[in-house]
């Protein structure tokens, strides 16, 4: 069976199984990043225009957060516990076409609350976005990290611990990353923490996509990015293969 055939069967098996779910986990993200870019304003009695652009540009960045380390985990953990990954790894296909395929299922899904949540920041707060050249590669590069991740620890952990770490990862990553405000208002040491981390670094490529004009990334930021991206996908083949 040719490459293009295993990832036709594998795509045909994975969204019959799974497309009533992903429908919901957008339809949850779409309103998650609404609730970010512009429920959050209200935290505020009088928001200035910087934190409007950091609560704009941080929405795209926990949309892939909550999917890829989040959504994605949950739903990997319930499918070890039902024993689908077993049914996974007894096909005849290649391990990458499994990944290649969830992957992209992933990457439609977090498109919508993305865009929506863009758009609607645009027309209504007006934050003063100056899209570059990087949003693409960058958006793609996050993304991959984000899944890539969400993927290694699913599969190498057990399902009770990859559901536990996704939750510390979702309060984590909204309350305590600087994904909607300046990482100089943590304290030294959650600093030096998110400067391992790929948080961090997800958010100022994406940001620095949006308002290049305001922000400027480093590319240390790409760079802990792949690695991170390569971590998580080779776990997730290894284990895969593994006998």
């Amino acid at each position: 069976m040719s490459y293009a055939k295993q990832f036709k069967y594998v795509f045909n098996l994975q969204f019959i199984r799974c497309g009533g779910t992903l429908t919901f986990f957008m339809l949850i993200h779409i309103l998650f990043a609404l609730g970010i870019a512009i429920g959050f304003t209200y935290l505020y009695a009088d928001i200035d225009q910087s934190s409007v652009l950091f609560l704009a540009t941080g929405a795209p960045t926990m949309i892939l957060i909550m999917i890829g380390l989040v959504s994605l985990p949950i739903q990997n953990s319930n499918a070890k516990v039902e024993g689908y990954i077993d049914f996974l790894r007894t096909l005849p296909v290649r391990r990458s076409v499994i990944i290649l395929v969830d992957t992209l299922i992933w990457l439609c899904v977090t498109l919508p609350g993305i865009i929506i949540s863009t758009v609607c920041s645009h027309f209504i707060f007006h934050p003063g976005y100056a899209i570059s050249w990087t949003i693409i590669p960058g958006f793609i590069l996050t993304a991959l990290t984000c899944i890539g991740v969400g993927y290694g620890f699913s599969y190498a952990f057990s399902p009770q611990a990859a559901m536990s770490l996704s939750q510390v990862i979702a309060f984590g990553s909204l309350m305590f990353s600087p994904i909607n405000f300046p990482i100089d208002r943590l304290p030294g040491w959650l600093q030096a923490v998110h400067h391992v981390l790929p948080i961090y670094s997800m958010a100022e490529v994406l940001r620095s996509s949006m308002a290049c004009t305001t922000f400027s990334v480093n590319s240390v930021h790409y760079i802990r990015l792949i690695i991170w991206c390569v971590i998580g996908y080779g776990g997730a083949i290894y284990v895969l293969n593994k006998k």
